[in-house]
């Protein structure tokens, strides 16, 4: 979710506008040359010999679900699954900016049913791209890739309110996701630094002193400065308005923080906010590092104690800092976010700040200078034993790249290596490229990988309110399905349930849903009778006890 400083070498223009525009990271992730690391190209290494840098790594199990119906253990996987919706420069939806509030409306259902049939259980949606919104904000400006304007007029309907609705109704969770300091996108798309270019009611207007034109030229763009308290403030209070006016499920940054390098001659021109930093003998990189550091540590605080339930995660470039550079660093040779961004993701993690975070390995297996099978053990040593789960930002971009991304199993060799680590779940970048399933890797790895559905993860340190076992009372076949009949049992109701078939030696979830939005159907019974249990579980997916049995006829 970044975008390359220099020399960048794309097979598809339409990627090159992308990320022109977007900055998407995504693709520095194997180009980026840092003023320490060496380059990273796109070709990687060759595939084979997956499991080097694996050996003597200790194994962990994915967790499951405990109980028993009819007297067999019940199966479920506990894993996220999601995809990416981008907004910025209409990368994934709306399709253009400027459509009907039908037309918006339909393609986002159509998004939602993608990640339905691929059996994901999370969304998240590109809602502040850059200092904007997808929701009538009383901070930021209606977002330009929606109305296809900047003129601050309404819609006149609430795209948010519609999103979240929509997400719930398909038992998806909905984490919003937000772009902390970038102010606008480059021209010729967006207004660049262009002040006379913006929305009337954008906030930069109102206060210049906020705003810092980062880098020289063109490609230019208003960055809210994080060294500006009352900038950062303002900031947290515009994403927090979000928090407080919608039911959303989690709060969710990806990795722009302070701007990427680009080349040489440009310069972040803070110096007035370094000038008033509290410690004199304080360096520039310590400075950056630790405003960052506020902006994550109060967020993490500040929707705790607004909504203890929504969760908190952020996706961040892949490498904290190299093992050459710094003994408990990774076995890599990249870009390192401590150092370029001021981004210590690491004590983010080990301070609690953090419910999840999703780093992006959008490196192949094999790779020399950053090696997915390498990175990923340093991600999931480090989450070890505090209450950050892992989820892994997966390149379903690159597919089709030269390479071992020409391979169609790379993802889901990727996901093998997953499984065998402490990750629980995965983020795929993004929504379009799993729609177009390129090489067919995308149904290759849904098929090893999603082919059950999976109930999300719980956290411990969020609020747990699991319900009483519900009651089932019939199981009756319509058509070529299978409807199941239930009562919540005593005290709050559940948020959602997970319908278990008896199948040999265990019963395995089959489907799950919304209370309230969608009936309890098994999608594809087997003929004969079936055995089915019930749970219903809380909003942070803590399960009920596993219902009595019920037989169809």
């Amino acid at each position: 979710m970044r975008r390359p400083p220099i020399r960048l070498v794309l097979v598809l223009a339409a990627v090159l506008l992308g990320v022109s525009v977007l900055g998407i990271g995504l693709l520095r992730a194997a180009t980026y040359v840092g003023p320490v690391a060496a380059p990273l190209d796109a070709a990687g290494a060759a595939a084979d010999g997956a499991a080097e840098g694996l050996a003597g790594d200790a194994v962990v199990p994915a967790a499951g679900t405990a109980g028993a119906c009819a007297g067999v253990p019940v199966k479920a996987t506990r894993e996220l699954r999601g995809m990416w919706l981008t907004t910025v420069m209409n990368i994934d939806w709306p399709s253009r900016p400027g459509l009907s509030e039908a037309k918006v409306k339909a393609e986002y259902l159509g998004w939602l049913d993608l990640a339905v049939a691929r059996r994901h259980n999370a969304i998240f949606v590109h809602v502040r791209p850059s200092g904007d919104a997808f929701w009538p904000s009383a901070y930021a400006p209606w977002s330009e890739w929606l109305t296809g304007k900047r003129d601050g007029v309404a819609p006149g309907w609430d795209p948010m309110a519609f999103m979240v609705t929509e997400a719930h109704a398909r038992n998806l969770e909905f984490h919003a996701w937000f772009n902390p300091y970038r102010g606008t996108q480059p021209g010729p798309s967006g207004p660049g630094a262009d002040v006379t270019k913006l929305a009337p009611d954008h906030p930069l207007l109102k206060h210049p002193d906020w705003a810092i034109a980062y880098p020289g030229g063109p490609t230019s763009r208003l960055y809210f400065d994080p060294g500006n308290p009352a900038a950062r403030t303002f900031v947290e209070d515009a994403m927090l308005e979000a928090v407080s006016l919608y039911d959303i499920d989690g709060v969710h940054f990806d990795d722009f923080f302070y701007p990427y390098p680009e080349g040489t001659g440009n310069v972040f021109h803070d110096e007035a906010s370094f000038a008033k930093r509290s410690d004199k003998g304080q360096s520039l990189a310590a400075w950056r590092r630790q405003n960052v550091d506020t902006l994550v540590r109060e967020m993490s605080e500040r929707i705790k104690a607004l909504k203890p339930w929504v969760k908190f995660g952020i996706s961040p470039f892949g490498i904290w800092r190299n093992r050459s550079t710094d003994p408990a660093g990774s076995d890599s040779a990249g870009l390192q976010s401590y150092d370029a961004q001021y981004a210590d993701t690491r004590k983010w993690v080990t301070s609690g700040w953090l419910d999840y975070v999703v780093p992006q390995l959008y490196w192949a297996i094999g790779f020399e200078k950053a090696d997915y099978a390498k990175i990923l053990p340093w991600w999931s040593q480090l989450v070890d034993g505090s209450n950050t789960q892992l989820y892994i930002g997966q390149g379903d971009y690159r597919v089709g790249e030269k390479g071992p991304w020409r391979q169609p199993d790379q993802l889901d060799r990727q996901m093998t290596l997953n499984d065998r680590y402490n990750v629980l779940g995965s983020v795929h970048f993004s929504a379009k490229q799993i729609r177009a399933d390129r090489l067919g890797a995308v149904t290759r790895y849904a098929s090893r990988h999603y082919a059950a559905p999976a109930l999300v993860p719980v956290m411990k340190q969020l609020p747990a309110k699991p319900p009483a076992a519900p009651r089932v009372t019939a199981a009756r076949r319509t058509g070529t399905t299978m409807t199941v009949e239930w009562q919540a049992g005593a005290g709050a109701e559940p948020a959602s349930w997970a319908l278990y078939r008896v199948q040999g030696a265990a019963a395995e979830l089959v489907s799950t849903g919304r209370v309230g939005a969608q009936d309890v159907v098994d999608p594809v019974p087997p003929a004969g009778p079936v055995t089915y249990c019930l749970s219903g579980l809380d909003r942070s997916g803590n399960e009920s006890a596993i219902s009595d049995p019920v037989v169809s006829p």
